[in-house]
């Protein structure tokens, strides 16, 4: 038995143990991150039939139309052993639509909490798949005590001004995807996709720190955040095609 184990658990393990845990680690002994007051300040307020900011409220429709897309398609498909967690992940990027039309119509420390709730849950189901998908099917258990470490980062960053572990949980699934596909593999074709999708929220992330500068550049038509809603969108959509179109390798 211990023969087995020893087996299965081996350096490529250990390595990825460390780039998920040790970022934590590092989080928290650092000092607590509070919310930054400036975070809501967005540049593009203008409004139009009644909605406040209105496109970067308009823009989080794509999160809905791609996440109902997702969720149909993984109750018609049974998407593999992070089936589970794909719907789920979808479940929560519909939930973000809501959450940050919310958010956007009057910005503040507390609707942002009803952003970050279901970005949570989207990013936990993110990396619950890629662990039951490359490493075991077995650690698809792990989807709900995930989302409730998810769901717990965000209520600790409100009621404690302090976002390390939201950090942890939003950067982690995405920092570590290309460690997974380059330490595993996980029998499915189309896999460079999730790193397509990978550039893509990075693309999103760099419009929201350049918000005002994007802005600019489009003469006022169109702000940094609102391209970073569509970017993120792409993104999610982007992982959607690849469960479409991926395929058992023998």
């Amino acid at each position: 038995m211990n023969s087995d184990l020893s087996q299965r658990f081996n350096w490529r393990h250990t390595v990825l143990v460390s780039l998920l845990l040790f970022p934590l680690v590092l989080m928290l002994l650092i000092d607590p991150i509070p919310q930054d007051k400036a975070y809501h300040r967005f540049i593009d307020t203008g409004s139009f039939l009644g909605i406040p900011n209105f496109l970067d409220v308009l823009s989080n429709l794509a999160f809905l139309l791609v996440g109902t897309l997702g969720i149909t398609f993984c109750l018609k498909n049974h998407t593999g052993p992070g089936h589970s967690a794909w719907l789920v992940m979808f479940v929560g990027i519909s939930l973000v639509s809501f959450g940050s039309i919310h958010y956007h119509w009057s910005p503040n420390n507390q609707s942002l909490v009803w952003d970050r709730f279901p970005m949570s849950v989207g990013f936990m189901g993110f990396l619950t798949a890629l662990l039951s998908e490359y490493v075991n099917r077995r650690f698809s258990r792990l989807l709900i005590p995930l989302v409730i470490v998810g769901i717990s980062s965000v209520l600790y960053g409100y009621f404690f001004e302090d976002l390390r572990l939201y950090v942890w949980v939003q950067f982690i699934p995405l920092l570590t995807l290309p460690f997974f596909i380059l330490l595993f593999r996980n029998g499915y074709t189309h896999q460079g996709m999730l790193i397509v999708a990978l550039l893509l929220y990075a693309l999103a992330k760099a419009a929201e720190a350049h918000d005002t500068a994007v802005f600019q550049i489009t003469g006022e038509i169109v702000s940094g955040h609102t391209v970073k809603h569509l970017l993120a969108a792409a993104g999610c959509y982007t992982v959607l095609v690849m469960l479409q179109r991926r395929k058992p390798i023998n």
